[in-house]
C-alpha cells in the first residue's frame, strides 16, 4: 500500500476537522441538551418534571433523566445549564391581535399605570405632544396612541376632539381605547375622515355628538374600527418594516411561539408579505372577519399547515362590543350608562338582524371553518346560542372546536349551552385586574364577581383557554397567568375568589389547552418527544412562588423550533 505524502495527509486531517467544526456549530443538526433547572413538561393533570430535554433539528428528541439524555445525544451535542431557571413549552395566546402589536409597541404610550402613566387627560396630552415628531408622524401620517382608559382616567370620561386639538390642530390625531372598540380623533382627523354633522351612524356603531349633531371626536365600534385599520397602516416600506419588527419583538419578549391574529381584515396582506419574505420568527394563525371570508378563505393560506409560519385557521364573528366600554350587549341595564345614553341602556348588538347572524354561522359550518365568536354581554351570547343551535343540528358538530371569545358576562345556563354545543370558552381573566373594580360599579357587586368565570366553566366540563386580547392589554402572558390565579383588581380587591385557577391550570391555558383550541396539540403545548422544540425559559417557577409573584415572572429566553429568537 502506497503511503500518503505528509502534506496530503495534513490537508486531509484539516478537511475532516473543518467538517466536524461546521457540523458542531450548525444549530439545527446539533443536539442541544438542557438540564439543571425545573423543566415542566405540562403533561397530565398534575405537574410533571424532567431532569433534561434534548432538541435536534427543531424538534424534541428526548425528555427524561440527564444520564439518559447524554446517552442518546450525538457526539457534537451542546449542554446548556439552566442554572435553576424554569423551562416550559412555548406560549400560545388563546386570543390576541398580533398584527396590531406593532401599533402598541410604536405608538404613544398612553396606557394607564402600571404600564405607562396616562392617569389623567393632562398627562395623556403631554405624552402625545412628546411623541409628535416628524419621524413618528411619517410612519402613518397620523399622531396616534394606544390604550387610554376612561375608567382609570381621573376625569372619568373620554377625551374629545377638543382635548386632542391641544396637541395639534395641524396634524390628524387618533387615540385608541384600551378595549380596541373606540377611537377619539381631533378636528383635523374628523375632517380627513369626512365625519361631520350630516354623517349618519353606521349600523353597529355610534358617532358621539355635542351641540346638537356635531361630532365630538369619539367613535364607537363600527364607527371607529374600519378607520383604525386604515390609519394605523404604515405609509412606506421602511415604516412597515419598523412596525412589523417592533410588534414581533414584543411578542417574542413575552414568550410567544404561536400568536393569533384574531380579526383578520386587510392586515392579512401584511402577514402574507412577512411570511413570504421569511420574516416571521414565530407561528401566526389568522381568523378572518366574516366580511372578508369570500376574499381570503379560498386561498392557500386557509390550512391546518403553516407556510413559512403563517396560516388561516378559520372565521371570526363579532356580536357586540366592550364591557368596560359599556357597548357589550346585555339583558339587564348598566347601572352607570355612557354619556348621552338613555335610561335602561343595555349596550347594543353588532349585528341586530338574527337572520344575518344565522346565515354567517351556516356559511362557516357548511365550509367546515372553525368559528371564533366575540361576545361579551349575555344578550350577545343568547344571540350566539340561538343562532348556532339549529345550524349545529343541521350540519353536525363533531370536532369543529368553535370558540367563544371573552364571555365576560356569561351566565351559568349559557355555559351549559356551550357545553352541549362543544364550544371552547376562551375567557379573559385579565379583566379582574384592569377593570374588576369598574365592572362592579357598572353591573353590580354580585355580577361583577362572576366575570370571566374560569372555575365554573372548568367545573361544568368545558374546555377553556385564557387570553390577553393584546393590544387591549400588553401581551404579557405571565401577568395573565398570575392574575388568573390571584384575581386581584388594581385596588387589591379579590374579584370572584371562587373563580381562581391554580397556577398549573393557568399555564395549561396558554400551552396545551390553547394548542388544542388551534388544532395543534399533536405538535405543541407539552414537552414530549417528536413535538416542536418551542420553549420558554422563565426566571422563576410559577408553580413554586407565591400567588402575588407569578405576574412578575420574566421571560429570559424564547426558543422557536430549536432556535433562540429572544434573550433578555
Amino acid at each position: 500500500m502506497k503511503l500518503l505524502k505528509p502534506l496530503t495527509l495534513l490537508f486531509m486531517i484539516l478537511f475532516i476537522f473543518s467538517c466536524k467544526q461546521e457540523k458542531k456549530t450548525d444549530p439545527l443538526s446539533q443536539s442541544t441538551l438542557y438540564y439543571g433547572g425545573d423543566i415542566i413538561t405540562m403533561n397530565g393533570d398534575t405537574p410533571q418534571y424532567a431532569e433534561a430535554i434534548v432538541i435536534k433539528e427543531g424538534k424534541i428528541e428526548f425528555v427524561g433523566t440527564t444520564s439518559e439524555a447524554i446517552s442518546i445525544s450525538d457526539e457534537s451535542y451542546q449542554m446548556i445549564n439552566l442554572n435553576g431557571k424554569t423551562m416550559v413549552p412555548g406560549f400560545i395566546d388563546g386570543h390576541a391581535h398580533f398584527a396590531s402589536f406593532s401599533a402598541q409597541a410604536i405608538g404613544a404610550q398612553i396606557l394607564p399605570p402600571p404600564d405607562a402613566g396616562a392617569k389623567n387627560i393632562t398627562e395623556l396630552i403631554k405624552i402625545l405632544k412628546s411623541w409628535n415628531t416628524k419621524e413618528n408622524r411619517d410612519l402613518t401620517g397620523w399622531i396616534f396612541g394606544m390604550g387610554f382608559d376612561d375608567s382609570i382616567l381621573e376625569e372619568k370620561r373620554f377625551p374629545t376632539k377638543h382635548d386632542l386639538d391641544e396637541v395639534s390642530k395641524e396634524f390628524p390625531i387618533m387615540i385608541i381605547h384600551i378595549s380596541g372598540h373606540f377611537a377619539v380623533v381631533n378636528s383635523k382627523g374628523l375632517e380627513l375622515l369626512n365625519i361631520n354633522s350630516e354623517t349618519n351612524d353606521p349600523e353597529g356603531g355610534i358617532i358621539r355628538r355635542e351641540n346638537g349633531n356635531e361630532p365630538n371626536g369619539v367613535l364607537e365600534e363600527l364607527a371607529a374600527i374600519p378607520h383604525m385599520l386604515k390609519i394605523l397602516n404604515p405609509t412606506s416600506k421602511v415604516a412597515a418594516d419598523r412596525f412589523f419588527e417592533a410588534g414581533q419583538d414584543m411578542a417574542l419578549s413575552y414568550g410567544y411561539t404561536t400568536a393569533q391574529e384574531g380579526r383578520t381584515m386587510e392586515n392579512h396582506e401584511m402577514l402574507v408579505s412577512a411570511s413570504e419574505a421569511r420574516k416571521l420568527k414565530l407561528d401566526v394563525v389568522s381568523y378572518v372577519d366574516y366580511l372578508f371570508v369570500d376574499k381570503y378563505m379560498n386561498s392557500k393560506w386557509n390550512s391546518k399547515t403553516y407556510s413559512n409560519h403563517y396560516r388561516i385557521g378559520g372565521m371570526k364573528l363579532t356580536l357586540d362590543g366592550s364591557p368596560q366600554g359599556r357597548t357589550a350587549w346585555r339583558t339587564q341595564p348598566y347601572l352607570i350608562a355612557p354619556d348621552g345614553a338613555k335610561e335602561g341602556y343595555l349596550g347594543y348588538p353588532a349585528i341586530p338582524n338574527d337572520s344575518l347572524v344565522i346565515s354567517i354561522y351556516e356559511k362557516g359550518f357548511k365550509n367546515n371553518w372553525q368559528i371564533l365568536t366575540h361576545a361579551n354581554g349575555d344578550a350577545a351570547m343568547d344571540q350566539m346560542i340561538r343562532s348556532i343551535e339549529p345550524i349545529a343540528s343541521k350540519y353536525g358538530n363533531t370536532n369543529r372546536r368553535n370558540v367563544l371569545i371573552h364571555g365576560q358576562y356569561v351566565r351559568e345556563d349559557q355555559l351549559d349551552s356551550f357545553k352541549k354545543l362543544d364550544i371552547i370558552t376562551s375567557l379573559f381573566p385579565l379583566h379582574t385586574f384592569y377593570w374588576g373594580d369598574w365592572h362592579k360599579e357598572i353591573i353590580g357587586d354580585s355580577l361583577g364577581n362572576k366575570i370571566s368565570p374560569t372555575r365554573t366553566a372548568l367545573n361544568k366540563g368545558l374546555k377553556i383557554t385564557i387570553h390577553t386580547d393584546a393590544p387591549v392589554a400588553l401581551p404579557n402572558l405571565m401577568r395573565m397567568v398570575g392574575i388568573s390565579v390571584e384575581r386581584k383588581s388594581r385596588s387589591g380587591k379579590i374579584i370572584g375568589a371562587n373563580e381562581k385557577l391554580t397556577p398549573y391550570e393557568a399555564l395549561k391555558g396558554i400551552t396545551i389547552w390553547s394548542a388544542y383550541q388551534h388544532f395543534e396539540e399533536k405538535t405543541k403545548g407539552t414537552l414530549e418527544q417528536g413535538k416542536l422544540a418551542d420553549l420558554v425559559i422563565l426566571d422563576m417557577n410559577p408553580l413554586k412562588v407565591s400567588e402575588e409573584k407569578i405576574k412578575e415572572i420574566k421571560v429570559l429566553e424564547t426558543i422557536k423550533e430549536g432556535v433562540s429568537v429572544y434573550k433578555k
